[in-house]
């Protein structure tokens, strides 16, 4: 999967987004800064700017809505991290280190290298 390079914050924004939306069925700023534990500022700063890089909307009542791009790159961020999660995971690592861990590499794996990834895990369950 090609895909236009975001900056880390705003995959981690955006996966935040996709994953509030999808336990709550809806998406506000202070869903996100709780989610992520941010302040309401920064949030409402990384908010404009998303909106101005076509990433999301802001809908009725001040609702976040993922654009097809904003949902594509939520999406692929958050594959990355669960694989990644569950690769550390298997191996040994700590749960929540595992977390942690996942969410940084997912930000600097190479395409290929996810691809190459998954496709062992994939081997693996067969």
């Amino acid at each position: 999967m090609k895909e236009k390079q975001h900056s880390e914050s705003q995959e981690d924004y955006l996966e935040a987004i996709y994953i509030v939306n999808q336990r709550n069925g809806y998406c506000r700023s202070v869903d996100l800064a709780e989610q992520l534990g941010y302040s309401k500022a920064s949030v409402s700063v990384a908010v404009s700017k998303m909106k101005a890089d076509g990433l999301l909307l802001v809908g009725h009542a001040g609702l976040l809505e993922l654009t097809s791009e904003g949902e594509k790159t939520a999406k692929y961020t958050l594959q990355k991290h669960m694989l990644l999660r569950k690769l550390l995971r298997d191996i040994g690592v700590e749960e929540q280190q595992a977390d942690l861990e996942a969410c940084k590499i997912e930000h600097i794996i190479s395409e290929e290298t996810f691809r190459k990834l998954t496709e062992a895990a994939e081997s693996r369950i067969q």
